[in-house]
């Protein structure tokens, strides 16, 4: 049975052909990581296309063919960027996600990103009419446009069910520009994604022990990693007392701040981890502390791909 979950498991370093993370599972190494999450009651996985170019869904495909469909949920993408051009696109990358997901219908569809809300939105309403789609949701979405987006889902008599933005310790923007607030309000689920900041939040890299070189995360973090010590040190002594590493009260944080964290995994301890974090409630003291210090902490991590969020309010 489904549960609600506290957590998502996102694959966004499956099948890491890009070399973004500087992962090189083979495929079949994700079989463990997928059966300890269905052991720890973690039944949500997020994927899109644009994760080099559909290897993360084919590997999610391939493992979850075989549980009943009823029992897991999966999310994945229409990256506008990626659009074919044909008379359909969205229609077009929903059904080769599908395909490679071994699947006739998805939990949540995507909008990955903001290019053109006018354009992509309403492509969106015959998925939902034919019931391949049960939720659909925006990505990288300024908050007028994701009313602009409710307008046209409500005019057609349906309704928008999430946000997915990146949100952390490093990057408050969807919190200070009022998006987190305003999904609260509307009764949207804030997916909250890059929680982990592709691991530069988890204590395992540092000035003195970086990212793999010559990844795309490597790039933007490891000049970075010297001005994260004093945040990291704090998520350690403020997860001590609930026996939490780093990450895990990294992903505790994101969770009491009324977001629903999208964690990348690919490790099954990284899996025991997130199903940890997800029992676990951090006291006010502690998220209030763990604010103030992420406040001082000199780093910039906005992902190339964002929209100016404080351009557009």
């Amino acid at each position: 049975m489904l549960t609600k979950p506290n957590v998502v498991l996102g694959t966004w370093a499956w099948g890491d052909r890009d070399n973004y993370f500087g992962n090189h599972e083979d495929p079949q190494h994700f079989q463990a990581v997928y059966d300890q999450a269905l052991k720890d009651g973690l039944d949500f996985f997020d994927t899109a296309y644009a994760y080099s170019q559909g290897s993360a869904e084919t590997i999610l495909g391939q493992l979850s063919h075989q549980t009943p469909r009823d029992q897991i949920m999966l999310s994945t993408k229409f990256t506008p960027r990626m659009a074919d051009d044909g008379t359909q696109p969205v229609q077009d990358m929903f059904r080769g996600s599908c395909a490679r997901l071994q699947t006739d219908y998805v939990d949540y569809y995507w909008i990955h990103h903001d290019d053109d809300v006018e354009k992509w939105t309403p492509a969106l309403i015959p998925l939902l009419q034919s019931g391949q789609v049960k939720h659909v949701g925006v990505s990288n979405h300024t908050l007028p446009e994701i009313k602009r987006v409710q307008a046209i889902l409500g005019a057609a008599g349906f309704q928008l069910s999430g946000v997915q933005n990146h949100f952390s310790l490093l990057d408050r923007t969807s919190e200070k520009n009022g998006i987190i607030d305003y999904c609260h309000q509307q009764h949207l689920t804030f997916f909250a994604y890059m929680v982990l900041e592709q691991g530069a939040l988890t204590g395992k890299y540092n000035a003195k022990h970086p990212m793999p070189a010559g990844s795309s995360r490597a790039a933007v973090y490891n000049g970075q990693l010297g001005h994260l010590t004093t945040l990291v040190q704090t998520l350690q002594r403020i997860g001590a007392p609930h026996g939490l590493s780093a990450a895990e009260t990294a992903m505790a944080w994101t969770i009491a701040k009324g977001t629903l964290p999208i964690i990348g995994v690919t490790k099954v301890p990284q899996v025991d981890a997130a199903a940890k974090a997800a029992k676990t409630r951090l006291s006010a003291s502690d998220v209030t502390a763990l604010d103030a210090v992420a406040a001082t902490t000199q780093a910039d991590t906005v992902g190339f791909w964002e929209p100016d969020y404080r351009q557009a309010q």
